[in-house]
């Protein structure tokens, strides 16, 4: 099961999205790739968006602003979380070398 098969369920969940819609769940699939894509570019690391944490977060907030056509909006809003999660990662890397 890939990443986003697993985090399916949980986003949809959190989206309040209780029915069965096979074409909602694959525009959906694309749009939490295209979340991680972003978030793992923004902090040049692979992030584990499967533990209740803050990349996890960020995505589920991601799909939100994606689904309601605000994506524009969505770095404005979560700037310092942003910021602090690239701050969190570069920092992780630094003490690994």
């Amino acid at each position: 099961m890939t990443p986003v098969e697993e985090l399916l369920p949980g986003v949809k969940n959190n989206q309040d999205i209780t029915w069965d819609d096979p074409a909602g769940d694959e525009k959906l699939a694309g749009i939490i790739s295209r979340g991680m894509a972003y978030l793992d570019d923004l902090t040049a690391t692979s992030l584990d968006y499967l533990a209740e944490d803050k990349p996890r977060e960020l995505l589920m907030e991601y799909v939100r602003y994606a689904r309601s056509n605000a994506l524009d909006e969505f770095w404005g809003n979560y700037r310092t979380e942003l910021l602090r999660l690239q701050i969190r990662e570069e920092l992780k890397q630094v003490d690994k070398e």
